[in-house]
């Protein structure tokens, strides 16, 4: 379940709730950069009450469902050194990674090889020549590997994911370690720019019907996308003023920092555009340990 907050024309908040009897998120992938994105399908609710009920009827399925077996495929990822991007030596890949993720070699041959097949988001199929050599003896990806760099334009720094499925499938997938400004295809920008994006709103609100976001959560922080239960719970347990209030903080390339302080005020995020919205902003007095280090 996916909530979203918009202001209304009387200067409230519309709330809007994805309808969990259809698929309500289907992954993408930008077919230029490799970068995955999101279509949220949503539909308005009236009444803040259908709410409640509905995140009953969502936590009965989720609990009449909690049978389903789940089982964790096997994967690893992996970031790029400069010999792993470089034309020659080809792709070294850690032994305990190989063993859970390729087909198992016949170690008994002097030079144990075989051929993988990988697909990537796409459904392009790569090939490689998965050996095990050298002294001392690793996993290398020595055939086919120069040309996934090169095609996929890989530098150093960026990250490789193998993946394979109950049915033995091989994925394969790539992530860059430059974030993208906009994750989203041209084509998808133009159609969903600012105004668009909100006359759809306005439509689908006054007609009761869904209306589609798309999400890139590489290029954008989720400030507006959250999960069901964690909104529920903070309108339930509104924060008050001489809370103590903790968040993860990050400045430059400094490691993540936790901090905390006190909350001294509490009031509209935007008491213009979204007066007594569902947001809150939070005026917090930091611990002295923590702005003394900044």
């Amino acid at each position: 379940m996916i909530t979203l907050s918009l202001p209304s024309a009387n200067g409230g908040t519309k709330i809007l709730l994805s309808n969990p009897l259809i698929p309500s998120l289907r992954l993408w992938v930008n077919k230029e950069t490799d970068e995955v994105y999101t279509q949220v399908t949503l539909l308005p609710l009236q009444e803040f009450s259908m709410l409640n009920e509905e995140g009953k009827e969502v936590r009965q399925e989720r609990n009449g469902s909690s049978s389903v077996k789940r089982t964790t495929p096997h994967m690893f990822c992996k970031t790029l050194t400069a010999s792993d991007t470089s034309t020659h030596g080809g792709f070294s890949v850690p032994r305990r990674a190989a063993e859970d993720c390729f087909p198992p070699l016949d170690y008994k041959q002097q030079r144990p090889s075989h051929e993988l097949i990988a697909k990537d988001l796409h459904g392009v199929e790569w090939k490689f020549r998965h050996i095990y050599r050298g002294q001392p003896r690793r996993h290398l990806l020595p055939t086919g590997w120069s040309i996934f760099v090169s095609q996929k334009n890989l530098v150093s720094g960026d990250a490789v994911l193998f993946l394979r499925d109950e049915d033995g499938e091989l994925r394969l997938g790539v992530r860059r370690s430059a974030r993208p400004r906009n994750g989203l295809p041209d084509s998808v920008t133009e159609k969903n720019s600012c105004s668009n994006i909100l006359s759809l709103v306005a439509n689908a609100v006054n007609t009761k019907s869904m209306f589609h976001v798309f999400y890139s959560p590489r290029a954008t922080h989720a400030e507006f996308v959250i999960p069901y239960e964690k909104y529920i719970t903070s309108i339930r347990k509104p924060i008050s003023i001489g809370t103590r209030f903790r968040m993860r903080f990050e400045m430059g390339d400094s490691p993540e920092r936790r901090c905390a302080g006190v909350v001294t005020g509490v009031c509209d995020l935007d008491p213009y555009r979204w007066l007594n919205s569902k947001w809150r902003c939070l005026l917090v007095r930091w611990d002295e340990a923590f702005m003394s280090d900044h």
